[in-house]
């Protein structure tokens, strides 16, 4: 279960509360600034968001939390609505790594791998892929079609694997001879609860099946790693399996 729901907020234009000063506010006035936001006052009511950094938080965070502001108490987890990741930037694509408030220390060493391993050309793929929708809507009206042909381009090893170097010029060459993604139907046999045992090859179908059935017994844990969107069925005893035109995977107890 997640313990929070991670949003990208877009705040540029919009005030944003900080109260503090020192070292512990300033990265958070200099946060807001860098995603375009501008720095204001407790007393800014068309505030929605802030950022508290003082010794004794509890009565600012109370009153903010009283006029509907979301707050985020430096060092103080139990006082924040909302938690700050460390930030992996390859604009317009963002990388965001929280612990809950458990240990930015972790985040930040997690991020820096991250930075070792993921191509400044991901932002320039990101923004050509932006780019070339109506194009991609052309090739492939139907969407189901549109988002398979998209992950086995961006899977491992294809024409325009994130995590290899080249941007906006692979998307032109990819368009023009893309085909779309499989579908069908594909049997899967699950002998484990812990979504960690799950293949790469099961990773993968979950992650692009447009329809998820399932026999009784299949963990929580398991149907989670596929598409938030795709379609769950549970196999149950006279039910007929939902007929879909994309991909389907069915998931059998071992």
């Amino acid at each position: 279960m997640l313990h929070s729901l991670p949003l990208f907020h877009r705040i540029a234009g919009q005030p944003v509360i900080v109260v503090g000063e020192g070292d512990a506010a300033e990265p958070k006035r200099r946060l807001v600034e860098r995603a375009g936001g501008r720095c204001t006052g407790i007393e800014d009511s068309d505030a929605r968001l802030a950022f508290v950094a003082l010794d004794q938080p509890e009565e600012t965070v109370a009153a903010l939390r009283a006029r509907g502001v979301l707050v985020n108490t430096v060092d103080r987890p139990e006082l924040c609505d909302f938690t700050v990741p460390s930030i992996l930037d390859r604009d317009p694509v963002l990388v965001a790594i929280g612990t809950g408030g458990a240990s930015a220390g972790l985040a930040k060493a997690l991020r820096l791998r991250l930075e070792q391993i993921v191509p400044a050309s991901v932002g320039a793929l990101a923004t050509a892929l932006g780019a070339a929708r109506a194009a991609l809507r052309t090739r492939f009206p139907d969407p189901g079609d549109r988002r398979r042909a998209l992950d086995a381009a961006l899977g491992e090893g294809g024409s325009l694997d994130p995590l290899s170097e080249g941007g906006a010029e692979r998307v032109a060459a990819w368009l023009d001879g893309a085909q779309g993604g499989a579908g069908g139907c594909v049997d899967l046999i699950v002998t484990s609860d812990d979504p960690e045992d799950l293949t790469l090859r099961m990773a993968r179908l979950l992650g692009s099946a447009d329809l998820v059935a399932y026999e009784p017994g299949v963990a929580l844990a398991i149907l989670d790693r596929a598409r938030a969107d795709a379609v769950r069925q549970e196999l149950a005893a006279g039910v007929s399996l939902a007929r879909s035109s994309g991909l389907t995977v069915v998931l059998r107890r071992g």
